[in-house]
Formats: C-alpha cells, sequence, structure tokens
C-alpha cells in the first residue's frame, strides 16, 4: 500500500512539475534586459539578450520572438543592420510558421497552444516591416524602405482573409477531431487595414523623392486612417506636413514606451447536458458567475473545468511630451501618431477568437476525458482519492495561457514636422514626463539639414 501511494504521489509531482515547464511561459529573464534598456544601455541589454538565447532562454520554438527582440535592441543601439538581418529573420519565420501553427492546431485540439511553434502576431509581424523600413531610411536606403512599406500595407489588407482561412481549418478540425467536440464559430472581424505610420513614412519619402501626387495621395491615406478608424485612432490627427511654404522640413519620429505583453484571463467551464450548452464564466471572486460566453455544444457530463486564455495589456509609459530643439532654441513638439497598443489590440482580436475557440473544445474534450479517467480509477479510500486528484492536476497545470509575445517594440510612436532653414544644427529631442520633469534627451550634434532629400531623425525613450 505505501509503495502504491508513493507512485501515484510522484504522479502529482511529475504533472506539476512537467506541465508547467512544457506550457507555462518563461518571461523572468526579461526584466534585467528591460532595466539595463531603460537606463539607456542598449548595446548591454543586447548583450544580455544574446547571452540568454546561448543560455536557452529561447527554445527554438520561440526563435521569432528572439529574432523580434534582437532587431529591436538593434534598433535601439543605433545598429541598423543588424537590426534589419534579425528582423528580415522574423519576417521570414512569421510567414513560415503561421501556416505550420494553424495546420498542427486544426489537426489536434488537445495540443496546447504553448507546445506549438510561436508563429507572432499580426502587429508584430506588420512593424517587423515598419521598423525595417525606419532602419533603411537611417542608412539612406529609400528603395528598401518603399519595398517595406508595400510589404507592411499588404499584410494588413490580407489579414481578414488570413484569418477566414484559419477559422475553415479549425472548424473542419473540430468535425474530424477524436475528441468528438463540435460547433460552429465566427471569427472577430478585423477592422484595421490602413496604418497611419506607414502612410506618414512613405508620404515623406515621395515628397523627399520629388513625386508630390504620390505624397498628397499618402497624405489622403493618413487622413482616412483617422477618420475610419476612431476605435484605433481616438485622438486627433497630429498636424503632419510635406509641403513647406519655406525653407525645408525637418521631420522627427519618438518612440515612447513598450508594447503590450500578454497576461492570461482566466476562465472556467459549466456544461448543461440537458440544454447541450457550454458556459464560459470568469474565474474569480470579482467576477463569480458572471459571464463571458456561451457555445451550444453536445455534451455528456455536467462539469466544472478551469482554462485560461491571453490578454494583452498595455504598459504604461513615464512619456507625456516630447520637445525638439534646434541648437538652443525650441522649435516645437512631437504629437501622438499611433498608439501601437490600441493598433495591438484591434490586430489580436481575430487571432484571440480562433484561441478562445480552440481553448473551449479543448477543455470541454479534456474535461469529458477527465470525468471518464476518475470514474475509472475511482477504487474508493484515500489511494482512488490520490489518482483523481493527479487527473485533475494534470488536466489544470496543461491549460496555462500561452502568453509569449516580443517585448521590445514600442508602444507610441510620436512625429513631428518642422520648418527650417538648410544648416547644420544641434538638434535635441527631450523626453518628459506629465508633470513636465525630465527623463532623458537624444542628441544629434552638426546634423545637416539639407536643402534636398528627406530630413528625419529617430529618437526613443522606453520609459
Amino acid at each position: 500500500m505505501a509503495r502504491r501511494f508513493r507512485t501515484i504521489l510522484l504522479l502529482i509531482s511529475a504533472a506539476l512539475v512537467g506541465g508547467c515547464s512544457s506550457v507555462a511561459t518563461r518571461r523572468g529573464f526579461y526584466e534585467p534586459i528591460t532595466a539595463e534598456l531603460r537606463s539607456g544601455r542598449p548595446d548591454t541589454s543586447l548583450a544580455m539578450l544574446e547571452a540568454a538565447r546561448e543560455n536557452n532562454k529561447y527554445a527554438e520554438k520561440d526563435r521569432l520572438i528572439y529574432f523580434i527582440d534582437a532587431g529591436m535592441l538593434s534598433h535601439y543601439a543605433g545598429q541598423y543592420r543588424l537590426s534589419n538581418d534579425k528582423l528580415h529573420l522574423a519576417e521570414a519565420a512569421a510567414e513560415e510558421l503561421f501556416t505550420r501553427s494553424v495546420s498542427r492546431a486544426a489537426a489536434s485540439l488537445l495540443l496546447n497552444d504553448n507546445v506549438l511553434e510561436y508563429a507572432g502576431d499580426d502587429y508584430e509581424v506588420v512593424y517587423t516591416n515598419l521598423i525595417k523600413a525606419l532602419n533603411y531610411l537611417q542608412l539612406g536606403a529609400f528603395d528598401d524602405a518603399f519595398v517595406e512599406i508595400r510589404r507592411a500595407n499588404l499584410k494588413l489588407d490580407l489579414l481578414q482573409q488570413k484569418y477566414g482561412d484559419a477559422a475553415a481549418q479549425y472548424r473542419q478540425g473540430l468535425k474530424r477531431d477524436s475528441a468528438g467536440v463540435s460547433f460552429d464559430f465566427e471569427v472577430d472581424k478585423v477592422r484595421f487595414q490602413n496604418d497611419a505610420f506607414a502612410r506618414y513614412l512613405s508620404m515623406h519619402m515621395y515628397a523627399a523623392d520629388g513625386r508630390m501626387d504620390d505624397a498628397r495621395i499618402d497624405y489622403d491615406y493618413l487622413t482616412a486612417a483617422f477618420a475610419t478608424q476612431p476605435h484605433v485612432y481616438d485622438f486627433p490627427m497630429p498636424e503632419v506636413k510635406y509641403r513647406p511654404e519655406n525653407g525645408v522640413i525637418l521631420s522627427v519620429v519618438g518612440l515612447a514606451g513598450l508594447a503590450p505583453i500578454k497576461e492570461p484571463l482566466r476562465l472556467r467551464i459549466r456544461t448543461d447536458k440537458d440544454l447541450d450548452l457550454v458556459q464560459v464564466l470568469y474565474d474569480g471572486p470579482e467576477k463569480e458567475d458572471v459571464e463571458y460566453g456561451h457555445l451550444p455544444v453536445e455534451v455528456e457530463e455536467d462539469y466544472y473545468f478551469k482554462f485560461a486564455i491571453p490578454v494583452l495589456v498595455p504598459r504604461p509609459s513615464n512619456v507625456g511630451s516630447i520637445r525638439v530643439l534646434a541648437d538652443d532654441d525650441v522649435i516645437g513638439e512631437l504629437q501622438l501618431l499611433e498608439d501601437v497598443s490600441k493598433v495591438a489590440l484591434e490586430t489580436f482580436n481575430a487571432k484571440k477568437s480562433l484561441i478562445y475557440i480552440r481553448s473551449v473544445a479543448r477543455a470541454v474534450a479534456k474535461g469529458l476525458a477527465t470525468h471518464r479517467w476518475k470514474k475509472k480509477v475511482d477504487t474508493g479510500g484515500l489511494a482512488g482519492w490520490l489518482k483523481k486528484a493527479a487527473i485533475d492536476v494534470a488536466s489544470d497545470v496543461s491549460e496555462d495561457a500561452d502568453l509569449r509575445s516580443s517585448r521590445f517594440l514600442p508602444g507610441r510612436i510620436y512625429v513631428g514636422d518642422f520648418e527650417i532653414e538648410p544648416g547644420v544644427y544641434d538638434i535635441t529631442i527631450e523626453f518628459y514626463d506629465a508633470r513636465g520633469d525630465f527623463i532623458e534627451a537624444t542628441r544629434y550634434q552638426g546634423y545637416q539639414v539639407s536643402p534636398r532629400g528627406l530630413n528625419l531623425l529617430r529618437a526613443y525613450s522606453i520609459n
């Protein structure tokens, strides 16, 4: 009897340790890397990131995240070619992995998302192109920057089709999956097809190339982004300018804060076999018995089952204003062009709805399987209780939400277009908090404002 108890306790321990290690998202190693970046040491952050990779903090299935993280830290460090090398690998991996991950997910409901290769969220992939464009502009490579802008716009155009096709595969997977859980569903519509930052960059590139009609068209697209997508651009459009009345245009892009991260939304399922209904409720005392959603599903038993899905949570920034000085004279402030958090939340909705559907289907299937296993092992007494406890632990542990995401994309993008006479200036870009206290500054000494071409500077503060 004692040997049997030890075996069962080992089963519980293995479920706890093995389950957590296989499906939990590792994020603690980011803290010192982020602290160095906040302290203005991006080169050190990049070196620490590379050391983390060498120490296997990034699994092979998470290689896309590494490429984006390394690409962004290289960008902040001013290593624009290295940044583009990493971000190019990220884009290539995203295209390869999305199709593969959808196929694997559709093939088996019982696969937790954490065990799949991470294919990236759509905002991560789109901003991969936009940061690459910004890199190319810093390197003076206009043609390459144009390519990245076009690729970003094309990805946005195809988002609805992308998730329509993925949903079709999921429906087929539900029908043929051995778990026997089948129901119909719809994915959320994608309500974001026009990115203001992409239009801003291409507008200025066209103007610098002397193609004023094309610049005007992109300006109109930029205006339309604010007019037709108020759920993303819920703030006034900045006063952008690409055609100077006197002098030339000095354009400044300010990146502030960090993009959202994922946190688990903990839910529980309550099934009703008489009504053929699966009710999804919030898990927690503050929202006890508050419904998150429900689905018509044929079920064999009434039971409760816990699970979690990822939700994007914005990270606050201390940056309240950004001031630009030419020599010692203030020439203006940057204005908000893009809230990356809102873009991320909107473009994540379609993917989140597929995650939700799979999670519910998997929870129902595993809940039913758990119920059957517990009936089989219920031999009574302490041994039977321990066996059932081991099954419950294994089921709960395997339902951790997939919290993987890149960590160093900017949270907000500010811009400013200032008319200035051609010449050589010391340009300072100062970041202040909401109270007007100084945070940090980026300085360009002896910057040549040219009478022709693009005059564009970039500064950042992730604080």
